[in-house]
């Protein structure tokens, strides 16, 4: 098709409320647009203040080793310190979301940043374990922010054909951070036991001031710009996100259509009703949703919910006792392998971005909690047997080593990225900060429980049975997600919402097929009134 054709294609989509609308998919471009260089720019600042995140789960996996020789604290408070924070998160994942519709998605980034500053130096100088906990409450605030708002400014910057790729990058991101967390841990554990752990704790501060300043340079997101009846600056932020002229303009008209405003409604400044800026908000999401609202939370709630249920933090933020447990003593030896851990999360994070745009969110889900299963299911065994036997079993150590990699590796191929993906690009433009905040309060609190209970867990039913359980849910996540989440893959964020509710439909359809059935049968029509309905 011809430049020409595709603008009148476009023009005759976006302006014409009489003509049946067009996705992007309907246009024929001459070949796979190019990556947008300036929105992989913007989801790569934004999805940096995933580095947060990461970096405390890593560095506090091996700090808290050291933290618990130098404050002589216990196994409990251990677990409490190492699992508080994704309880504290919770918080700042709930505030987010009024907080992102009330100053913007980038200056929601700046203040999670400016947060997790205060937190990491409260922590590097804390002189006992209160004070210590009190730095966790602040740094998880900070945390929480990034969480939430991360994802949702990325999918709502990023065009249709690379969305995917780009909405991976906070998993990305929080990866890197994981591996840093881990390099800090070997860079400090030389030095004397009060100060090491205090540095690596500190340390964390360095990389939210840089992130802070580095964010004023992005644009604010086009979605949040209309929400505020800002055309114009929404506008020129799609010419510049978009693959093309006409996706920009599909991409205007479709968010004007979500945020109530009239489609030949063309100034740069509009006023907005209020229930475009978010009144109402959280009765149409929990108390009155509609089918597909109702199918959206249950789909963007269940699988933060099985991300973390399915045991990741317990393998990430105890590898060195897990490492332990199998064999290996030597605290070195116990940090190198924490890093090859980081290592093969974060090549295996890298390579899923390019496959969500081209596989899909669905095969790369399903593949990859089946990959989880049976490595759970191998390190289970393993850890058993070491724990039944007199004499060190070195093939069943390597065999937990390599199951703890692959592990790490299957999740970061798909359980880990399509969880951001999926659920920042399934709500709607009105419910999307709120609902994104319900899923991200969902995974820290199931973090949260899983990091606090890991040890008391596996004292009480052994290690290797603690395992062989993440594999029982991890069984169910894989069945929940082929019941119940269908493909997004290529579809505009205003297109979601026909692909969901779609099973409440038909168990309606099939309680009508039944009473047809029976009522044929009571007027003795034999089976016509199916046969109706099917028609």
């Amino acid at each position: 098709m011809e430049m020409a054709d595709q603008k009148t294609v476009a023009k005759d989509a976006v302006s014409n409320n009489g003509v049946e609308r067009k996705s992007i998919e309907d246009f024929d471009p001459p070949a796979k647009p190019r990556r947008n260089k300036y929105a992989l720019a913007c989801a790569s600042l934004a999805s940096m203040t995933s580095v947060l995140l990461g970096y405390d789960i890593g560095v506090m996996s091996g700090a808290v080793l050291y933290i618990q020789k130098d404050l002589k604290i216990t196994d409990v408070q251990v677990e409490v310190l190492t699992g508080i924070l994704a309880v504290y998160s919770l918080l700042g994942s709930a505030m987010a979301g009024r907080t992102s519709d009330w100053i913007g998605r980038r200056y929601t980034i700046v203040l999670a940043g400016a947060i997790f500053f205060a937190g990491a130096l409260l922590m590097g100088f804390a002189p006992n374990y209160a004070f210590l906990m009190f730095g966790r409450f602040v740094a998880g605030i900070g945390v929480g922010y990034a969480l939430m708002i991360a994802p949702v400014y990325t999918a709502e910057v990023s065009p249709a054909s690379s969305r995917g790729f780009l909405t991976s990058f906070p998993e990305v991101f929080i990866n890197v951070g994981i591996l840093l967390g881990y390099i800090s841990n070997y860079a400090f554990s030389k030095l004397r036991l009060n100060l090491g752990w205090r540095m690596m704790l500190g340390v964390g501060a360095i990389p939210s001031v840089l992130l802070a300043f580095v964010v004023l340079v992005m644009p604010e997101s086009p979605r949040w710009l209309i929400m505020q009846g800002r055309l114009g600056d929404a506008k020129r932020v799609l010419a510049r996100t978009s693959d093309s002229k006409e996706e920009a303009a599909l991409r205007l008209a479709d968010i004007k259509e979500a945020a109530g405003i009239p489609e030949e409604c063309n100034e740069d400044v509009v006023k907005v009703t209020k229930r475009s800026t978010g009144e109402g908000v959280w009765r149409d999401l929990l108390l009155h949703p509609t089918p597909s609202v109702r199918h959206v939370l249950i789909c963007a709630v269940g699988i933060h919910f099985f991300q973390q249920a399915s045991g990741i933090d317990a393998v990430v933020l105890y590898s060195p006792r897990i490492f332990k447990k199998a064999g290996i003593t030597s605290s070195d030896k116990l940090l190198v392998a924490t890093i090859a851990v980081g290592s093969v999360k974060t090549m295996f994070i890298l390579v899923a971005t390019f496959l969500l745009d081209r596989v899909g969110r669905r095969p790369l889900l399903l593949t990859s909690v089946g990959g989880m299963i049976v490595s759970l299911a191998s390190l289970g065994m393993c850890l058993t047997i070491i724990d039944h036997s007199h004499t060190k079993l070195m093939w069943a150590v390597v065999m937990c080593i390599t199951s703890v990699l692959s592990y790490v590796a299957f999740f970061s191929i798909g359980m880990g990225p399509v969880t951001w993906v999926y659920s920042s690009e399934i709500f709607p433009l009105r419910l999307r900060a709120q609902g994104c905040a319900i899923g991200v309060g969902m995974n820290r609190v199931t973090s949260g429980v899983l990091s606090m209970t890991f040890i008391s867990l596996y004292k009480a039913i052994t290690i290797g049975g603690a395992f062989f359980l993440f594999m029982g849910i991890a069984c169910v996540a894989w069945v929940f997600f082929y019941t119940f989440m269908p493909e997004t893959q290529g579809h505009t964020l205003e297109e979601m919402e026909q692909f969901f509710g779609k099973y409440t439909q038909w168990r309606s359809v099939a309680r009508e097929l039944e009473m047809r059935k029976n009522k044929a049968v009571v007027n003795g029509d034999g089976v016509s009134g199916e046969g109706q309905l099917e028609k």
